[in-house]
């Protein structure tokens, strides 16, 4: 049976669609707190992906699950019925969102990739990741999702989430605590950075758009976003200063506008055209 990734819109009808890719512990709610900020100029279609949310697993750990993965995100695109789409995707949704912008290129129209990491290419740093990856899963299966976030949420690279209003910090700890242990678990060990390619070598191949967003305050990748960069045909890097690891949690009306303008830009000959037909009615 093909994996199924559950789904939920929101936004304008008969406005571009965009592809919503939440980060490791999140869900399809992840974005609702921008469609008071973007739903006027977009139609979201936010995934839950697999092992949150209600998304089964794949079938299988490691490269394989990660590729059953983006298989599965090709068939929402496909369904969206709006042919190429926008895919916005935060750090490990942002690794798929490369990902599925390089296994199928027509149907990705651009790209916006926050807080992402290519991948790694050297032998030596993959295993050490993937033994890593493993503990951790092995510990939140031992230890359930309570114990495992007290752990997570303290972590230097959420210091920015720490500082949010109690009402947001509570929000968001309650989405985070609604996983399971065995999705949480199954989802490291299919869609972590060990099961996923390298795709360092094939960025210069991706002919289309793409934004990168960091927060200024996470040094390890805003580096990696600005090396992307050097390596991308057609990109741009922005850096939200104040900000760490989740910008459009820490900063979310800026981050907003980033996107709109983004996205407002005509990139290709047909896009320009739709936008003309649009301003004349």
């Amino acid at each position: 049976m093909e994996l199924a990734l559950p789904c939920e819109r929101w936004g304008r009808a008969g406005a571009p669609a965009v592809l919503m890719l939440h980060g490791f512990t999140g869900n399809r709610g992840s974005w609702r707190h921008l469609e008071p900020l973007l739903g006027s100029d977009l139609q979201a279609v936010a995934v839950d992906l697999p092992g949150h949310g209600d998304a089964p697993l794949p079938s299988a750990p490691g490269p394989r699950g990660f590729e059953e993965a983006l298989a599965a995100l090709e068939r929402v695109v496909d369904q969206a019925g709006a042919g190429p789409v926008a895919v916005l995707g935060y750090s490990q949704g942002a690794r798929l969102a490369l990902g599925l912008a390089l296994r199928a290129p027509g149907k990705v129209s651009r790209l916006i990739l926050e807080s992402v990491n290519p991948g790694l290419n050297v032998p030596r740093e993959r295993r050490a990741r993937e033994r890593d990856d493993e503990a951790l899963a092995s510990k939140i299966v031992r230890g359930g999702v309570d114990r495992f976030l007290r752990t997570w949420e303290a972590l230097p690279l959420f210091q920015g989430l720490r500082q949010l209003p109690a009402g947001e910090r509570e929000a968001l700890h309650r989405r985070r605590a609604s996983a399971t242990p065995e999705g949480l678990a199954g989802a490291l060990r299919a869609l972590g950075l060990a099961s996923q390619p390298s795709y360092w070598d094939h960025l210069p191949r991706l002919r289309l758009p793409v934004l990168l967003l960091t927060g200024a305050r996470d040094r390890k990748f805003t580096e990696l976003s600005r090396r992307a960069v050097r390596e991308l045909p057609l990109a741009w890097h922005r850096a939200f200063e104040g900000c760490h690891h989740a910008p459009h949690l820490e900063s979310p009306a800026a981050y907003a506008a980033e996107v709109r303008g983004f996205l407002d830009v005509p990139w290709s000959e047909s896009e320009r055209g739709r936008r003309l037909e649009e301003l004349a009615r």
